[in-house]
């Protein structure tokens, strides 16, 4: 049983697709069939190849789902799967996954600050820039359950083990609508 997640699946099918595209007689043969359906033996024919070099080639197209085949007479028909061709490469390459090249640059961004601001698990300094800042804060809030209520005792117990200004940490946090205070008792948002 197979370990691969249909991310995983989806991408390698994609490249075989262009393992497939990657050949000149496939990409002939496309341009053949594209014009109108045709059998092995006239494709070899016109491309003067040999009948099981054409079928190798068809089965490799016909196997990532550029062509498909049908019985006429005593033939194999090739036809170009619905409009294959006509879809834009970009849609093709385009990852499966929503929203997965934002998740990749975020957080190699989010490693890059936390590796800058922590050293051996203790906040250094405080960035400047907001988005540095919620990075920081937002890898605090983890230490946080949620729907779980603190009081400010317990707050700052579990904010100095990252830094002693558990003032500016706690500010932060209730600022950028990551936490919520209400009368003294602290509770995590998001």
């Amino acid at each position: 049983m197979s370990n691969k997640s249909n991310v995983e699946i989806n991408l390698e099918a994609r490249a075989q697709l262009f393992k497939a595209l990657g050949h000149p007689v496939r990409l002939l043969i496309l341009n053949l069939v594209k014009v109108k359906p045709r059998h092995g033996e006239e494709l070899a024919a016109i491309l003067n190849l040999k009948p099981a070099t054409i079928s190798h080639h068809l089965a490799k197209l016909t196997e990532v789902g550029l062509l498909k085949s049908e019985k006429d007479q005593y033939y194999q028909m090739y036809s170009l799967v619905g409009d294959v061709l006509k879809k834009p490469l970009g849609e093709i390459v385009h990852l499966p996954q929503p929203g997965l090249e934002a998740e990749v640059e975020e957080d190699a961004y989010r490693q890059k600050v936390l590796k800058t601001f922590f050293k051996h698990g203790r906040l250094v300094q405080f960035p400047t820039q907001l988005k540095k800042r919620l990075v920081i804060l937002e890898k605090l809030l983890e230490e946080f359950e949620p729907e779980r209520t603190y009081t400010e005792l317990e707050v700052n117990q579990m904010l100095v083990e990252f830094n002693e200004d558990v003032a500016s940490l706690r500010r932060g946090m209730i600022s950028n609508g990551l936490m919520e205070r209400e009368k003294g008792i602290y509770r995590r948002i998001k």
